[in-house]
């Protein structure tokens, strides 16, 4: 038996003869006084009792029921009462294409942390030289030609194929920056462009590089680049400076980074007797980058003055760099963020910053006859005593930064009085 809606009486001649889905077992009155003809006519008793719902049309419950004919139009589906697993909530089309290729492409959502490829004698040499320029370590293992490991990731290359087997955290970054672009000569397509857009329009990219070494200058340096700029710099393989342990490779990408069509790029290096006087007046190291920072976002300005925004590295509020460009007449978004490497080019000016100072140590090493090393550790205190005993304690202020407290310990003053 079916129920007839009070609204729709003068309908019920038209009505389609036992309902699929019966929402209420118990007849009320108009059941009996407005039922149809053919409703009459195919009524039956139920085969199974009913259960007692009541009047509450709106109550979710009302859709537990089962069907009489579950198939009736050809649609396969569940058992009653069984749900199949749904979303919450619409999602991105981006986002389903970026799972349906997570197999074979990479993308942050899923670190890659094992790597396997056929590759040919001739890449297996390749990759070992590139190795140990690297400076993996070499290790003899059972049916490989060889097999080499640096920190955190290994690099087997097996006889049978030859093929080659990459494990570790490393995996994703030497693949795309190393093994692709140097060895197989093929660039996998990424999702830089759908992830990062902003990594694409026009801006410029500033980072330095010697803040944190004893011997040397600091440099800022800065890229603008647009779409087509970026693409090029993804395809050369350039990266974060500080992911690159070979000065060489260094010097290769900055070559490239030079090279490049409609790339627009400027470099600012405080040596560091220019750079101790601005700290003693300054006191504060960065109000020092800040104002390295304005002098080459102001430098790139004249050579792309439709820039409309700059991004670098967090170091401090973002209005000290707008004031210094401000009191020159110059105005531009500023956007510092965490992190800021991962923006092609920011890390396009931290080779070229790290290639600057990398060359000027190695100039200045010459000129002294000795080598100066970078960061603060032991063999940088040794140098530092090395060349005070060869042309003065004057000379060292010359070629380091004099508020580290390495300066202090070399030349036995109170180390309390000087920061590093």
């Amino acid at each position: 038996m079916s129920v007839q809606l009070g609204h729709n009486n003068l309908r019920a001649p038209v009505k389609i003869p036992g309902p699929i889905v019966i929402s209420e077992p118990l007849p009320g009155v108009k059941n009996f006084g407005f039922a149809g003809v053919r409703q009459v006519a195919d009524r039956r008793e139920s085969l199974k009792p009913a259960r007692v719902i009541g009047q509450n049309r709106c109550h979710l419950r009302l859709l537990e029921h089962e069907l009489r004919d579950e198939d009736r139009i050809r649609i396969r589906s569940f058992a009653p009462r069984q749900f199949a697993a749904l979303m919450l909530k619409p999602v991105d089309q981006r986002c389903a294409k970026l799972r349906a290729f997570n197999e074979i492409l990479f993308h942050p959502f899923a670190p890659v942390n094992s790597y396997t490829i056929a590759i040919t004698p001739l890449q297996a040499e390749a990759l070992r030289i590139l190795l140990q320029d690297q400076g993996f370590e070499f290790v003899v293992r059972p049916y490989t030609i060889f097999f080499a490991q640096k920190a955190k990731l290994s690099i087997a290359v097996y006889e049978k194929g030859p093929k080659v087997v990459i494990q570790g955290k490393d995996t994703e970054e030497f693949v795309r920056f190393y093994l692709e672009p140097e060895i197989l000569k093929e660039a996998r397509v990424g999702y830089e462009e759908v992830l990062q857009p902003e990594m694409f329009k026009p801006h410029f990219g500033i980072d330095e590089s010697g803040k944190g070494d004893f011997f040397g200058p600091l440099v800022i340096a800065g890229v603008y680049v647009e779409r087509e700029i970026a693409r090029h710099l993804l395809s050369l393989g350039v990266m974060d400076s500080k992911r690159i342990g070979s000065d060489k490779r260094i010097r290769q990408l900055a070559d490239g980074i030079l090279r490049t069509s409609g790339l627009a790029a400027n470099i600012v290096l405080i040596g560091p007797e220019k750079y101790n006087s601005l700290y003693e007046k300054l006191a504060n190291l960065n109000d020092l980058l800040a104002w390295g920072h304005a002098r080459v976002i102001e430098n790139l300005l004249m050579q792309r003055p439709d820039c409309n925004r700059s991004l670098s590295d967090k170091f401090a509020n973002e209005r000290v760099i707008q004031n210094a460009l401000l009191k020159q007449g110059r105005q531009i978004q500023i956007d510092q963020r965490t992190k800021a490497e991962s923006d092609i080019a920011v890390a396009a000016a931290s080779i070229l910053a790290r290639d600057k100072f990398v060359r000027w140590l190695d100039t200045r090493g010459e000129q002294l006859g000795i080598i100066l090393p970078k960061g603060v550790s032991g063999a940088v205190k040794s140098a530092a005593r090395a060349v005070i005993e060869k042309v003065g304690r004057d000379a060292l202020r010359t070629i380091a930064k004099m508020h580290f407290r390495t300066s202090a310990e070399v030349l036995g003053e109170n180390a309390n009085e000087t920061t590093t």
